[in-house]
């Protein structure tokens, strides 16, 4: 671990002047991920900028008739918050499927839309990464590729952005509200991560001198029919092959509205707003779903041992769409699905 230099903030102002003096400089408030990165020597900030004492750790409602999420709040605190449980059960859930008790602990929900890459060549510091070191290579193209994208890859780099709670943000259509040099902004959720391209080692569309101060949940939350659906290698503890969040407005057995976001399969949550619209005004039967599935999947491209995610992703849309449908839901509880039953 390289040496760097340390400085704790007290209000979103000085945050940003600090950032500003030094392009090298992190903010960091759990650290969960940024840690690891400097104990492998991928990441070597000259400063770490502490913004645990700002006031970002509320949730409260917002002017959309939803909830603004403080860019501190853990995500245990939201996972767990009450109004988020009965509002939107889909957020609650994909938070759980993540990490660890302890991890869910200690991040925040800013920083988690930070994370960055778990591609096995990112954390080796030994070989050509694009994403860690512009320029030099991407080894996972011609090596260990299973965990790697099948949409939306580039020659540059087809590592997958390893979140789940994002991939629930992107169906809720959630914005993100940061602060900078020049002001306030908001980013709609589905242009604040990016593609690849040909600069991979751009993660998101936050500037230099920006820091994300809360996110705004919109009014519907998809409550009465939803499903967060998540297939790893084990039941914990892991990042996805595939995950599918999805968000349903019924009217009856049909369905009036869709919102199917893919996680582990690109390099940010995957929207194919076109598919989605093939449900729309259809009877919630399995051939329509599969028909909605084929769709999504149409473009998808793998790699010698990631190709697999194509049909498994495209049963995973299926059972998620299914559970969505056929979810029970009352006033004090609701009706959780294991991910034991067959795909």
């Amino acid at each position: 671990m390289n040496n760097f230099s340390y400085a704790r903030v007290g209000d979103t102002n000085g945050a940003v002047q600090e950032i500003s003096k030094d392009a090298a400089a992190k903010f960091i408030a759990g650290g969960t991920n940024l840690i690891d990165l400097m104990k492998e020597n991928v990441a070597r900030p000259s400063q770490l900028i502490d913004i645990n004492r700002l006031p970002l750790n509320r949730i409260e409602e917002n002017e959309m008739g939803g909830l603004r999420l403080g860019a501190l709040c853990t995500n245990a605190e939201t996972a767990y918050d009450e109004r988020i449980e009965k509002r939107y059960p889909l957020l609650s859930k994909a938070i759980l499927a993540g990490a660890s008790p302890q991890l869910r602990n200690m991040a925040t929900d800013g920083g988690n839309l930070m994370q960055r890459t778990r591609c096995y060549y990112f954390y080796d510091v030994a070989t050509p990464c694009n994403k860690r070191e512009p320029n030099s290579g991407c080894s996972a193209i011609d090596g260990f590729n299973r965990m790697h994208a099948i949409f939306g890859w580039s020659d540059d780099c087809i590592a997958t952005y390893p979140g789940d709670m994002a991939n629930a943000l992107a169906a809720l259509e959630a914005v993100v509200n940061v602060e900078g040099e020049s002001g306030t902004r908001q980013i709609n959720f589905e242009d604040f991560h990016r593609l690849p391209g040909d600069t991979p080692h751009v993660d998101n569309t936050l500037r230099a001198d920006e820091i994300i101060t809360s996110i705004d949940l919109p009014e519907q939350g998809y409550a009465s029919h939803h499903a967060y659906l998540k297939l790893r290698d084990r039941t914990s503890y892991a990042f996805a092959l595939v995950a599918v969040a999805v968000g349903l407005k019924m009217d009856g057995d049909s369905v009036k509205e869709a919102r199917i976001v893919l996680g582990g399969v690109a390099h940010k949550p995957w929207r194919n707003r076109e598919a989605e619209e093939l449900l729309n005004g259809k009877t919630a039967t399995k051939e329509n779903f599969q028909a909605v599935s084929d769709a999504i999947f149409k473009e998808a491209k793998g790699f010698e041992h990631n190709s697999f995610k194509i049909e498994l992703g495209k049963r995973a849309v299926v059972r998620a769409l299914r559970q969505a449908v056929e979810m029970k839901r009352d006033n004090d509880s609701q009706f959780h699905r294991t991910s034991t039953e067959p795909v």
